[in-house]
């Protein structure tokens, strides 16, 4: 019996992946990370800025999100995202530019609580991938 269940991930401009042989993907969910087998029950939830990892048999992919929503039933897990990135497409002169632009969102002083704590994490997750 097959341990695989498809993974399709969605931005504004395109479907950025889909793929059919995907035996796990961890989430950053608002609820903490979050791993996905297949027969999971069915889930929907929000994603906090972080990095997606999508297994396979013969691979591990990393992506970057900043946000999102996912939905998990019936073994398709579908992920909408304003932001996605491939961590093998991130090098640290675009990391370090995305760090710099959400700093200076942050500073503003017109964000409320929640955008400002989306954006703290944002930071959080990308300063420490420059690290490793």
């Amino acid at each position: 019996m097959s341990e695989e269940f498809k993974v399709e991930i969605v931005n504004p401009e395109k479907s950025f992946l889909s793929k059919e042989n995907v035996t796990e993907v961890v989430v950053p969910a608002f609820e903490g990370e979050m791993g996905i087998l297949k027969d999971h029950i069915s889930i929907i939830s929000f994603l906090k800025p972080g990095i997606i990892k999508v297994y396979s048999k013969s691979e591990e992919n990393k992506y970057f999100v900043e946000d999102g929503i996912l939905e998990f039933k019936d073994n398709n897990l579908s992920i909408l995202t304003s932001s996605i990135y491939n961590m093998s497409d991130l090098d640290r002169n675009k990391i370090d530019q995305i760090v710099k632009d959400a700093e200076k969102e942050s500073s503003t002083d017109n964000i409320d609580d929640q955008k400002r704590y989306l954006i703290d994490q944002k930071i959080e997750v990308l300063k420490n991938l420059m690290l490793n």
